[in-house]
C-alpha cells in the first residue's frame, strides 16, 4: 500500500490575516523564503509523494503559477549570470507531479476532499492542512505511512494539547494499543466544549485516507456555516472501519495563528547556517531594547 498521493486543500480564505490576504492566498505568505505551502509539498516528498493535489479557490491563481515554469524570469535570471536562482526556481516545477481543482465554494474541508475523488480513484492517499507546517527534521508523516503499509487503515496525526486549546481543534477518544505512539481512535469531535471534550488529544492536520472515505463525504449534511466538515464523515467512518491516531509531541507550527507565524519565520531562520549568525545579532538587539 505505498502512498504516492496527496491532497493539499487551500481554498480558504485566510480572514485571520486580512489586509495581507486581501489580495493573494495565505498559503503563500513567505516562511523565511519560501512560500509556506511549499514546505508542506516538500514534506510529502520527503515521505517518498510525488503526486500533489492542490484545492484552490477563486483568487488562488499565483499557487499554480508558483509550481510552474516562469520562462521570463528564467531567461532574466540566466541572462543575468544568476545561476543558484536559476536553478531554483527551475526545481520548485520539478518537485512533484501537480495537479490542481477548483473548489467553487467554501463549502468547507470535507467538500474539498471530495472534490479530489477523481484524482485519487481507489488509492489510499494523504492529507496536509496547509496551515500546519512541520519542522524539516520531523518524521510524522514518514511514521504514519510506514503504520498504513503494515495495517491498511487510516490513521491522522494527534497532539496533546492543554484544556483551555482543546475547543479549538477536532479532539478524539480513544483506546491504548501496544505500541505507545499509536492509539485506536473511537470518536471524533470537532471543536469540543471543554466539559465535553472526550480527551485533550488534538488532530493535527496531516491524515491518511483509504478511497472509501469518499462514500462518508458525499453524505455529508451541511454544518455550522453551511460546512461540510471532515470530522463527521470521520464519525460516519468509524462505525465499519478502523481509525488509527499517531501522536507525536513536537515540531508543528501552526502557521494560521499570528503569533505563532512570527516563531516559525524566527524558528525556521535561525535553523538556517545561512542567517543564524546574523540574526541572533537582530533577536539580541531587540532584546536588549524591548524586555
Amino acid at each position: 500500500m505505498k502512498l504516492s498521493k496527496a491532497v493539499i486543500p487551500a481554498a480558504g480564505l485566510g480572514t485571520r490575516f486580512l489586509p495581507a490576504t486581501k489580495a493573494q492566498p495565505k498559503e503563500m505568505l513567505p516562511v523565511v523564503d519560501k512560500p509556506a505551502i511549499q514546505y508542506v509539498v516538500e514534506e510529502a516528498i520527503g515521505a517518498g509523494i510525488n503526486n500533489i493535489l492542490i484545492i484552490t479557490g477563486r483568487g488562488k491563481r499565483s499557487l499554480a503559477d508558483h509550481f510552474d515554469r516562469s520562462f521570463e524570469l528564467e531567461h532574466y535570471l540566466k541572462r543575468a549570470n544568476k545561476l543558484d536562482e536559476l536553478n531554483g526556481v527551475i526545481e520548485i516545477s520539478e518537485l512533484a507531479n501537480f495537479y490542481f481543482a477548483r473548489q467553487p465554494e467554501p463549502l468547507g474541508l470535507g467538500n474539498a476532499i471530495l472534490i479530489s475523488q477523481s484524482y485519487v480513484a481507489n488509492d489510499s492517499f494523504v492529507v496536509l492542512l496547509a496551515d500546519d507546517l512541520m519542522a524539516p527534521e520531523s518524521t510524522v508523516l514518514r511514521e504514519m505511512s510506514e503504520i498504513h503499509s503494515k495495517t491498511g487503515s487510516a490513521i491522522l496525526a494527534l497532539k496533546e494539547v492543554s484544556q483551555d486549546e482543546i475547543s479549538l481543534y477536532g479532539c478524539v477518544g480513544f483506546e491504548k494499543t501496544d505500541d505507545s505512539n499509536v492509539v485506536r481512535i473511537t470518536s471524533v469531535v470537532e471543536k469540543p466544549d471543554l466539559r465535553t471534550a472526550p480527551s485533550n488529544l488534538a488532530i493535527m492536520g496531516r491524515y491518511i485516507f483509504n478511497s472509501d472515505i469518499f462514500s462518508y463525504l458525499a453524505e455529508l449534511k451541511p454544518g455550522k456555516m453551511g460546512e461540510l466538515q471532515l470530522t463527521d464523515a470521520i464519525s460516519s467512518y468509524l462505525e465499519n472501519s478502523e481509525v488509527l491516531g499517531y501522536v507525536f509531541t513536537s515540531g508543528r507550527y501552526d502557521i494560521g495563528n499570528k503569533v505563532d507565524y512570527l516563531r516559525t519565520n524566527f524558528e525556521f531562520a535561525l535553523n538556517r547556517s545561512d542567517l543564524r549568525e546574523d540574526f541572533l545579532v537582530i533577536l539580541k538587539e531587540l532584546s536588549d531594547k524591548y524586555l
